[in-house]
């Protein structure tokens, strides 16, 4: 992998947000058939000014277009693209829970954070390989059958494992979630001049 490629994670069609965004108001339209400023900001638990502001790059995109009765509408675009990161979360979510035997719960909540990061490349990869593991078929689930007797054999020994290296993944169960460190901004107050 080349130095270069995390660079590349800017270069995503959407940001999370956006994503679900245009995933609100598909299911807006689809559930009560319109969708309004207020409905969005009202699902997505946020004010109609932070909703106001956030889709003000996606109606200049060409994803979001608004009426003159100002109902919300997605583009061809703004709907396959909806669609697609919807897709991608029932796929991430079916492979973490069924495949691997993440949580429920967390397969949600991991499948929810890189729903909008996959390439069609992928998508169309999961989808086959879920499609093969799935299958009524003696090989499929004898692999299904291997990989789930597989998943205790930790031994908490990072320097003897291939994948842990120095780190082992699983000497604590849980994680505690990484401290935000201050914003430049605050930085700059805090550095005497």
């Amino acid at each position: 992998m080349t130095a270069e490629v995390w660079k590349s994670y800017e270069d995503n069609l959407l940001t999370h947000s956006a994503a679900h965004y245009l995933m609100t108001i598909h299911e807006l339209l689809q559930t009560q058939g319109y969708a309004r400023v207020t409905d969005i900001a009202k699902r997505l638990n946020i004010t109609r000014g932070s909703c106001s502001i956030s889709l003000k790059p996606l109606k200049k995109r060409g994803l979001v277009v608004e009426d003159s009765n100002k109902f919300l509408l997605l583009s061809d675009e703004g709907r396959r693209l909806a669609e697609i990161v919807e897709r991608n979360d029932e796929l991430l979510e079916i492979f973490l829970r069924d495949v691997l035997g993440v949580n429920p719960e967390q397969a949600e909540i991991d499948a929810c954070k890189i729903e909008h990061l996959l390439s069609i490349e992928s998508s169309v990869k999961l989808c086959n390989f879920i499609e093969c593991i799935q299958a009524d078929n003696k090989a499929a689930k004898a692999f299904l059958q291997s990989l789930r007797a597989h998943q205790d054999h930790c031994r908490h020994e990072a320097k003897s494992c291939p994948h842990c290296r120095d780190t082992c993944f699983f000497e604590r169960q849980q994680i505690q979630p990484l401290k935000r460190a201050p914003s430049r901004k605050a930085n700059r107050r805090l550095t005497p001049a």
